[in-house]
């Protein structure tokens, strides 16, 4: 009997409002025909009242620690063995037991996304391939406030708080030390149409071989 063929695993990593989700789902539509399985980190927060608190009792949901990286690590694990696993759907401002619960099957292509990519070592070493998103700290930052403001109702001067105090501290901290690991650089400006269209070769190419 033969053995089966290992999942071909594709990472999207990048700071917060670089473009994860949007790429994510692009590379999903292009590979639609394999109903790719969709693993998204930001189904495993911890509850609110597990959070760690800054200096001035503001939830930083920007740490590794936010998540529940054991549970997200063993998920991944199974679905990587050709298993389906049960996750319950994040959205945020709502109550754990609201959350949605989602299975998500087995694929021989599994998108994986998230900030941590990278910092949770046995995650990393789950991957075929991987992706870092770039864009201007600017856009990114004017991509939260248009989110946060209209998607989770926060205020502005919160939203800066966040940026200045959590989010760029993680980013430094937890995602750009570990850029150099990235297999492809996709740079999501005025070039992201002809960096879409090489990394789509990539990960076409990454298919063949695994395949042959």
């Amino acid at each position: 009997m033969n053995k089966k063929k290992q999942p071909v695993v594709i990472g999207i990593c990048g700071g917060s409002g670089s473009g994860k989700t949007t790429l994510l789902r692009r590379v999903a539509e292009e590979f639609s025909s394999l109903n790719p399985a969709l693993f998204t980190m930001d189904n495993y927060y911890h509850p609110i009242g597990e959070q760690q608190l800054d200096d001035n009792g503001i939830v930083n949901f920007d740490l590794p620690t936010a998540l529940n990286e054991e549970l997200l690590t063993r998920d991944l694990r199974t679905l990587v063995a050709g298993k389906p696993i049960e996750v319950k759907e994040y959205f945020f401002n709502t109550t754990p037991a609201k959350n949605v619960l989602l299975t998500i099957q087995p694929s021989e292509i599994i998108l994986v996304e998230g900030l941590f990519l990278y910092h949770y070592q046995e995650v990393h070493k789950l991957l075929t391939f991987s992706v870092f998103v770039d864009v201007d700290h600017s856009i990114q930052l004017d991509r939260r406030i248009y989110r946060d403001q209209d998607n989770r109702g926060y205020k502005r001067s919160d939203i800066i708080y966040q940026w200045d105090n959590h989010v760029m501290p993680c980013y430094e901290a937890y995602i750009a030390p570990h850029v150099s690991k990235a297999d492809f650089h996709f740079r999501n400006d005025q070039r992201a149409e002809a960096d879409f269209n090489d990394l789509m070769n990539s990960l076409h190419n990454v298919l063949r071989s695994k395949q042959s």
